[in-house]
């Protein structure tokens, strides 16, 4: 389930399969940050199994599924990609890829073969991945002088802050995580110290 700074998706890839009537279906399950990944894992998919008929797929990205696709990569339209993209919502999860692969066994499934075939490979894959939950951080610059070094470092250790990256030069500068529901929190005690500067970088990671 989703929750203000949480959010479910799969540790590593998992391989799903499905028989019927001489039809195959490899479903691959892959967990992705980006729409750039995602185009990564269906170009190498398409030319290992450059001989099947059909690559379908759905994804889902962010911690809300901000960003989400269908494919039926000419499968009639809603048999394969909408299955799909059902069994990663049925799951809650997010930042999930799964390519159902078909390999034509030359008899017709039909309508509801095809959606029921589609749905059971990608419900496998699905089944074979361990699910693990992941934090949604927000990232955050601080510049400051080095009289209130203490301060600040008291401050972020507190709060259980990741320290990212630091500069120690006229100006210290120190780039940090922290969980989105903590995110305004720990602004709130930075910006009363006197000396200091905080930015929102507009990045979210989990982690």
């Amino acid at each position: 389930m989703f929750s203000e700074d949480t959010y479910q998706t799969i540790s590593s890839t998992s391989l799903g399969i499905y028989k019927e009537k001489g039809s195959k279906f490899i479903a691959h399950a892959f967990p992705v940050s980006s729409e750039k990944d995602i185009k990564e894992k269906l170009s190498a998919l398409r030319k290992k199994y450059h001989d099947a008929r059909h690559h379908c797929y759905a994804y889902c990205l962010g911690p809300g599924r901000s960003a989400w696709r269908v494919n039926d990569d000419g499968e009639p339209s809603g048999t394969a990609g909408k299955p799909i993209h059902g069994q990663i919502l049925s799951k809650d999860l997010t930042n999930v890829l799964v390519v159902v692969i078909r390999y034509f066994g030359g008899i017709k499934l039909g309508i509801p073969g095809l959606i029921n075939a589609y749905r059971a490979a990608a419900r496998d894959s699905l089944e074979q991945a361990m699910i693990v939950t992941r934090t949604v951080e927000e990232i955050y610059e601080i510049l400051f002088e080095y009289p209130v070094m203490n301060e600040v470092m008291k401050i972020l250790k507190e709060e259980n802050a990741g320290i990212m990256a630091q500069e120690f030069e006229n100006t210290y500068r120190i780039r940090f995580s922290v969980r989105r529901s903590s995110g305004s929190k720990i602004l709130s005690r930075l910006q009363k110290i006197k000396g200091t500067t905080t930015s929102f970088v507009n990045l979210t990671k989990g982690c």
